[in-house]
C-alpha cells in the first residue's frame, strides 16, 4: 500500500542541466497515521483510513472515532488489504522510490458564478 496525503506549500522553478526552467509544485507529503482499518469480513470491503494535518478541535463523533490517536483535520480512505498495516502505523514519504509513478488528485476552491470581466479578462 502506497498512499499519502499532502498539502501544497507553494510554487517555484528549477533549472535543468541544459539551462531550461521547469515549474515545480512543492508538496508537504506526510507524515500520515493509519486511523482505521476496515476488513472485508467486518465492514464488507477492505480499506485503510489515514489522517494528516493535526487539528486542535474536533466534534464529538470525530473524537470518538479518533480516540487513542491524535486529532486530524484531513481523513481519507483508500482501498487496501487490512493485513498490510495496523491502526496507529505511520506512513512516510520514504515508502516511495525514485522513478515511482504517482497519481495526484487535488481539491480546488470554487469561485461560484463569475462575470465576464473576472472569468475571461474582458475589459469593461
Amino acid at each position: 500500500m502506497k498512499y499519502l496525503i499532502g498539502r501544497k506549500i507553494g510554487m517555484t522553478q528549477r533549472f535543468l542541466a541544459d539551462g531550461t526552467a521547469v515549474t515545480v509544485t512543492g508538496i508537504q507529503a506526510g507524515p500520515c497515521k493509519v486511523t482505521a482499518v476496515k476488513t472485508l469480513k467486518k465492514d464488507g470491503y477492505a480499506s485503510v483510513q489515514i489522517g494528516f494535518n493535526e487539528k486542535k478541535k474536533l466534534s464529538k463523533p470525530e473524537k470518538g472515532h479518533l480516540k487513542d490517536l491524535p486529532t486530524y483535520a484531513c481523513l481519507h480512505e483508500f482501498p487496501a488489504k487490512a493485513k498490510e498495516v495496523q491502526k496507529g502505523d505511520e506512513l512516510l514519504i520514504t515508502q516511495f522510490a525514485v522513478g515511482d509513478l504517482l497519481d495526484a488528485t487535488g481539491i480546488s476552491k470554487g469561485k461560484g458564478f463569475q462575470g465576464v470581466v473576472k472569468r475571461h479578462h474582458f475589459g469593461g
